[in-house]
């Protein structure tokens, strides 16, 4: 009986995270999402790979890190081909400049998307340790974290903080006789709700929205699915992992 290959996924439940799921269930993985909510669409799904889904608030990421370990640790020996998680949750908090901004606004966008990461990736290397398998843990980050803008201190900060705690976990990796691979991958801009926000924004709160809108007039943006499958492959080259922090574009 062949072993599946499993992947963790945050936020799988809409955009390019619910297109990466359907992908990977399409190439027979397990796959075990985190979200606030469980995707109808994954449920029924019963071809391909297997799914199974958790209702999970990451701005709560130690109780999320603690199941997944402990659902890692339960696992027999062999099951699985490979391991791999995927950090793929983030949120945008509200449109405007710090000084404006609400501070539990601030701590969810950073614990959802800095906090919350560092912990599951954390919890998933030491619980997958001894297993004999190719590991890799990929942390989908933005051009936002390399490139500042106004009105959106939080989750340029958030995604910053990703890269660079990527960079820290590959030093760590490297010196392990068994380690993972890891990399922050920017996978580009993707049409989903998330663009929409920043393009409904009213441009006093959010200088760069005309910018965005542009993209939308000229078809710049991705579609969630275009945007998944570029990611996925990226995740499948033989050199995952030489560039800590990468971008789907070059």
């Amino acid at each position: 009986m062949q072993h599946p290959p499993l992947t963790i996924l945050t936020g799988g439940s809409r955009g390019m995270g619910l297109a990466m799921a359907g992908q990977l269930l399409d190439q027979g993985h397990f796959v075990l999402t985190l979200a606030r909510h469980a995707s109808p669409a994954l449920a029924q799904r019963a071809d391909g790979g297997q799914i199974e889904q958790w209702e999970q608030d990451l701005c709560d990421g130690a109780q999320a890190a603690q199941r997944l370990g402990g659902w890692l640790r339960a696992q027999p020996p062999g099951r699985f081909a490979s391991a791999t998680l995927i950090n793929n949750a983030g949120v945008i908090p509200a449109l405007a400049p710090l000084s404006d901004s609400d501070p539990h606004d601030i701590a969810h966008a950073l614990r959802v998307g800095l906090e919350a990461p560092m912990q599951l990736a954390a919890a998933f290397l030491h619980a997958t340790e001894a297993w004999a398998v190719p590991r890799k843990v990929l942390n989908i980050s933005s051009g936002l974290g390399r490139r500042a803008m106004a009105s959106q201190a939080g989750y340029c900060a958030a995604k910053a903080g990703m890269d660079h705690f990527t960079r820290c976990l590959a030093l760590d990796e490297a010196r392990k006789p068994h380690g993972a691979r890891v990399c922050a991958l920017a996978p580009g801009v993707i049409d989903t709700g998330m663009q929409a926000q920043l393009r409904g924004a009213g441009d006093a709160a959010f200088p760069d929205r005309g910018r965005f809108a542009a993209l939308q007039a000229q078809g710049q943006l991705s579609t969630p699915a275009e945007a998944a499958a570029r990611v996925l492959a990226y995740l499948a080259r033989a050199d995952f992992g030489a560039d800590p922090v990468a971008d789907v574009r070059g």
